[in-house]
């Protein structure tokens, strides 16, 4: 089995495999939007931070696999790497209120109802505070969130983009 992944691992390429995580942010980007759209769940804002940092993930990853010099792909690869980990901590944080709810409710407006009332010089502060009901579990999957899903799934991009700079790292310069 081993061989067989090593074998994957090395005819893969580093544009493939950031395609591959760009496919990866949009399916999970499709699916939030589904989640609202079709099934009803509203997100809180921490909920839209994360499909931000999705977003900016795949942007990153879209740039990197087209990017030709090995600066430019390392730079782009960090910034990934940067967008992932704050996605991971914003789900960490989603997840850690779910588990353990403040007494008095830190969620109160959503997304929509504050950027309706209030400029957005003060709402955007609020969005990353966290101001929806982002302690609410809408169902879970094998005994995990939504937020659970989500912060594994950062973690899991964060590990890749890491390993795939340190590919790139270690390739040959080109000249």
């Amino acid at each position: 089995m081993n061989a067989f992944v090593l074998n994957v691992w090395q005819r893969v390429s580093l544009r493939q495999w950031m395609l591959l995580l760009f496919a990866a942010c949009m399916v999970g980007i499709g699916s939030a939007l589904v989640m609202q759209h079709v099934v009803g769940l509203e997100p809180c804002p921490m909920c839209i931070v994360q499909r931000y940092a999705m977003i900016l993930v795949a942007l990153f990853a879209l740039l990197a696999a087209f990017a030709a010099p090995r600066g430019l792909f390392l730079g782009l690869g960090v910034l990934g790497l940067a967008s992932a980990g704050f996605g991971a901590f914003v789900a960490a944080r989603q997840s850690w209120l779910q588990w353990y709810p403040p007494e008095i409710a830190q969620c109160g407006r959503d997304f929509y109802g504050m950027i309706e009332t209030f400029p957005l010089k003060r709402a955007i502060p609020m969005i990353f505070r966290g101001s929806g009901d982002c302690t609410k579990i809408d169902g879970t999957f094998l005994g995990l969130s939504i937020a659970n899903w989500t912060f594994l799934t950062f973690v899991a991009m964060a590990l890749l983009i890491a390993v795939l700079l340190v590919r790139r790292l270690r390739m040959p310069r080109q000249r």
